[in-house]
């Protein structure tokens, strides 16, 4: 039987394939901006937060967010499961680690904003889209070609 993710993403609500393409494209976003981050600053790039946990979370998104980004594209569950756990820490934790400088400088805010946009969208379709993705088979449909029961058609 053959792998065919344009056939799982086919099998989906309308509705669910523009949201998991909304996934897609903002988990990339985390991944590209945190990859800049330890480009420029190195493994201390989050030095700043003085909670090591939020430090070593931040690094890890380097390969949560594609993780996520990759088993999204490929139409699997897992995707879709860990993309709500992984918005909730990363929002809550850049809240709690900029707390400061947004009491100093409510300006700060600017930058949070597209976060907390996406993690909100992420929490709040996150249920649905978990109903709407295990509802379809992931494998491939089985197309009858010429009646024969147990015969494949390759696209």
């Amino acid at each position: 039987m053959e792998f065919d993710v344009r056939e799982r993403w086919g099998r989906r609500p309308l509705w669910a394939r523009w949201v998991l393409g909304v996934y897609l494209m903002g988990f990339l976003v985390g991944f590209g901006s945190h990859a800049a981050d330890l480009a420029r600053g190195g493994i201390h790039a989050y030095a700043g937060f003085p909670q090591v946990p939020f430090q070593v979370f931040f690094v890890g998104l380097v390969v949560l967010d594609p993780l996520v980004a990759v088993m999204v594209a490929l139409m699997r569950r897992e995707g879709v499961w860990l993309a709500g756990p992984v918005m909730v820490v990363d929002v809550c934790a850049n809240w709690w680690g900029n707390r400061h400088w947004l009491r100093d400088d409510p300006g700060q805010l600017v930058g949070l904003l597209p976060l907390t946009l996406f993690g909100v969208f992420v929490i709040a379709s996150w249920l649905p889209l978990r109903r709407a993705v295990a509802k379809a088979p992931s494998g491939p449909s089985p197309e009858r070609d010429s009646g024969e029961k147990g015969t494949f058609v390759s696209h």
